[in-house]
């Protein structure tokens, strides 16, 4: 009996062939997981987070950007598709239309689904905590008003914030203070 072998890839096979492919994919470690389509609401909260830090950071040395930007995790051997994400890295202060990878997020965002929250919650927090660049992860419930914040604590280690409806939304990574109800504007999300 012969049993199928799986063989990993190498980055830069992935990168060869998700240059060549429609469909995004994630890089773990060798292999390929393909990302499927977001929810309508998902879209929506990540367009209001994107909105709000865009206006935020405009003008500052700081870029935003939304889910077809790359992120690239060195230490786990990853790419990955964050929903937003912030670097002020003075490399991307100036975009041009061949970039399409980021290695030193400030602030990531994570929009929860059923599908992607036990990966979101284990494996990319780990891999994304190991960003030397990174201070905060956010991750945002669709289907409740919930956002929890994982904010680094100089070398210390991690704390995390549990927001609810009414508490203000502090992103200290970016110096912003906002609504808790403007991330979830026009989501149908019940408060």
């Amino acid at each position: 009996m012969k049993i199928a072998q799986h063989q990993q890839l190498s980055e830069e096979d992935y990168l060869r062939l998700e240059a060549a492919s429609p469909i995004k994919s994630e890089f773990v470690a060798g292999n390929i997981y393909a990302m499927t389509g977001a929810s309508l609401r998902h879209n929506v909260i990540a367009g209001n987070i994107f909105t709000i830090l865009r206006a935020h950071v405009r003008g500052s040395p700081c870029r935003t950007f939304m889910s077809d930007t790359k992120l690239r995790v060195a230490k786990f051997n990853s790419y990955y598709y964050p929903d937003v994400m912030v670097t002020c890295d003075p490399r991307h202060q100036t975009v041009s239309s061949g970039d399409t990878l980021i290695e030193t997020p400030r602030l990531i965002v994570e929009i929860l689904s059923a599908s992607t929250e036990a990966t979101d919650r284990r494996e990319k927090l780990q891999a994304y905590r190991s960003l030397p660049s990174l201070l905060e992860y956010v991750l945002v419930s669709q289907e409740e008003a919930l956002i929890e914040i994982h904010r680094r604590q100089g070398d210390i280690g991690w704390q995390i914030i549990t927001l609810s409806p009414g508490d203000p939304v502090e992103l200290s990574s970016v110096e912003l203070v906002t609504d808790f109800a403007a991330l979830y504007d026009e989501s149908g999300v019940a408060f």
